[in-house]
């Protein structure tokens, strides 16, 4: 059977279930899959589901993200972000109403620096309307 192109996956969770101190089986019964399975995921064989990262990533105790983005589901912006969220959703020492707060001007902040990131590629061109390669002549 051809290796299908999932990136790092299969290598990646080898990794992480070596790193847990888990056997093949052992990881295949926590995350619910069959041994054959796993097996065929870890060789590069076969690409699991999103649900089924999921299940790895909770057996391993791992952010799905992570997975996600190994499997190429996620890129590692999107995984930054929704990592950055779990972490505040988490924090026991804030409020709800706190929380949603904080999340809001997160989002306010990356939207406000995604806007300026445009402006700085249209504002590259020289404001002389000069060529950026050569000096302004005097």
């Amino acid at each position: 059977m051809a290796s299908l192109n999932v990136g790092n996956l299969g290598e990646y969770l080898r990794e992480q279930r070596r790193s847990a101190q888990l056997s093949l089986r052992q990881l295949a019964d926590a995350a619910g899959v069959s041994n054959p399975y796993l097996s065929q995921i870890e060789r590069g064989l076969r690409k699991p589901s999103a649900e089924i990262l999921q299940q790895l990533a909770k057996a391993l105790r791992i952010s799905a993200e992570t997975l996600y983005v190994q499997a190429g589901i996620l890129d590692e912006r999107e995984r930054e972000e929704l990592e950055t969220r779990a972490v505040i959703l988490a924090d026991p020492s804030i409020s709800e109403r706190q929380k949603q707060v904080l999340l809001q001007i997160y989002e306010s902040f990356r939207k406000e620096n995604a806007t300026d990131a445009e402006a700085d590629v249209v504002t590259d061109a020289p404001a002389d309307g000069s060529d950026a390669g050569t000096p302004p002549s005097q």
